[in-house]
């Protein structure tokens, strides 16, 4: 079925898209421009909206806007955006009087034309899905990249083509109760993540799990052999396993041997590059390189493998160098939205960082983070909805006593970041990883990267 084909289908069905974010404004857009009987709904009013209300409504749209927006929903088929769970009450009202709860991403899936790669995880999503992205351009494939990236791709169907590839990030939002069949699933590690918005631990492991839930024999699964969790997707994989490692040798897939990534298929190894010659700096980058060599065995050639590993300059808010001044160095980690992303960060710097952390609570313990930042941290700046606890766990390291480091709140971010540029000295790094979500005063991480950004190139 082509995607025209799909819209006129459900014409004659009342519709309901809930959340006017990123991947439901061009789906909206979609619908109306067929005729469709569309409701959009959001939690947001009208006056909060920036005109964007007025122009969905010229297009046809209804509006169902404010806190009430969920109440009473009794449309035949809902689009839930990605953040709102499918056991929300209203939903589960909705469908116990005969909605059908989709998504736009599960409509994509099912009407993609070509192969695709999806790839979930609680780290390493997105840095791993643009390396695959890059290693299947640059040989000679025409690749979409999107999902969970920012890149919605449903109204792009039109475009594809069979031999394109697809390459998916895919968050435990998007996958929670989904259907979908990629053709190369991978999960790249599982950590505590996002438990303000799930029932509890298990039900985020288990929404992970429905990216390989439906594969067939013919499918490709990739797994982390390092990861505690890894037996327990096993157990369900359907289709052909492989895995990726630096800590142990595998029989099939990528793993590190004495320092250099290496590539194993049919029992034969072939080294690809030294980890000292990859340009992102980082081992959970060296891990990376490992996953996307794995995803792409028997598409991409190994010297492309190892050319990209060496060029490519690595991905926006991911321990993105902003600038030098006055020996200082400035790094946007804003996409180190969870306490392992902002270790790992951590573990990547040459020098002990002046560290700003801080943001919105997504109920993750910060025992382990605390420890690091003993360890591997000149300064902490603490802002945001999070900084008490981050402080008590500090302070709570058996570490704390002997590492000397420096502590300082400041409930404005602004203050914060201009706190740590006066304390860092020639030669130091300021390192932002917040460690936590942005949603206490920022859309997104790319809205809260883009800002710090702004402050440090206003630095004279």
């Amino acid at each position: 079925m082509t995607l025209d084909e799909y819209v006129e289908s459900i014409k004659v069905k009342r519709i309901a898209v809930l959340g006017i974010g990123v991947s439901n404004v061009p789906l909206i857009e979609l619908l109306c421009a067929h005729g469709c009987d569309v409701t959009a709904c959001d939690m947001r009013t009208r006056e909060q909206m920036d005109g964007e209300a007025e122009r969905l409504e010229a297009l046809g749209a209804k509006l169902k806007l404010g806190r009430d927006y969920l109440e009473g929903l009794d449309h035949d088929i809902l689009f839930r955006t990605p953040g709102l769970m499918p056991f929300d009450p209203h939903l589960e009202a909705a469908k116990a009087r005969g909605s059908v709860l989709t998504s736009e991403m599960e409509v994509f899936l099912a009407l993609c034309p070509c192969k695709v790669i999806a790839i979930t995880g609680s780290d390493g999503k997105t840095t791993t899905s643009t390396i695959i992205s890059e290693l299947l351009k640059e040989s000679g494939y025409r690749v979409h990249l999107g999902g969970n990236i920012g890149n919605p791709l449903l109204c792009e169907i039109p475009d594809m083509r069979p031999d394109d590839i697809v390459v998916l990030e895919l968050s435990s939002f998007q996958l929670h109760s989904m259907h979908c069949c990629p053709d190369i699933a991978v999960i790249t590690n599982l950590t505590p993540n996002h438990l303000d918005k799930h029932r509890d631990f298990q039900d985020y492991i288990d929404a992970k799990r429905e990216i390989l839930i439906n594969q067939t024999p013919d499918c490709r699964l990739i797994l982390n052999a390092d990861d505690a969790h890894t037996p327990y997707y096993e157990s369900f994989a359907r289709a052909r396993v492989t895995h990726f490692s630096d800590r142990q040798r595998v029989s099939e897939g990528a793993y590190l041997r004495d320092g250099v990534l290496t590539r194993v298929s049919g029992g034969e190894e072939r080294p690809i590059l030294p980890k000292s010659e990859i340009r992102i700096p980082g081992e959970h980058n060296v891990l990376n390189y490992l996953t996307a060599f794995a995803v792409t065995e028997g598409l991409v050639p190994d010297e492309i493998c190892a050319k990209i590993a060496r060029e490519f300059a690595g991905v926006e808010h991911r321990l993105e160098i902003v600038r030098t001044l006055h020996g200082v160095t400035y790094i946007n980690d804003s996409i180190g939205s969870s306490p392992t992303r902002t270790i790992a960060g951590l573990r990547a710097m040459r020098v002990k960082p002046v560290v700003i952390a801080g943001g919105y609570d997504k109920h993750i313990p910060f025992d382990e983070l605390g420890d690091a930042l003993c360890e591997y941290a000149k300064a902490v700046f603490l802002t945001g909805d999070t900084a008490e606890k981050i402080r008590a766990a500090i302070e709570a390291s058996p570490k704390w006593a002997e590492s000397g480091l420096k502590i300082e709140m400041d409930p404005d971010f602004k203050t914060a970041v201009l706190a740590a540029s006066s304390a860092a000295q020639e030669g130091d790094t300021v390192l932002f990883s917040p460690a936590c979500a942005s949603f206490d005063h920022f859309k997104n991480f790319a809205e809260r990267g883009r800002y710090y950004k702004s402050i440090i190139m206003e630095l004279e």
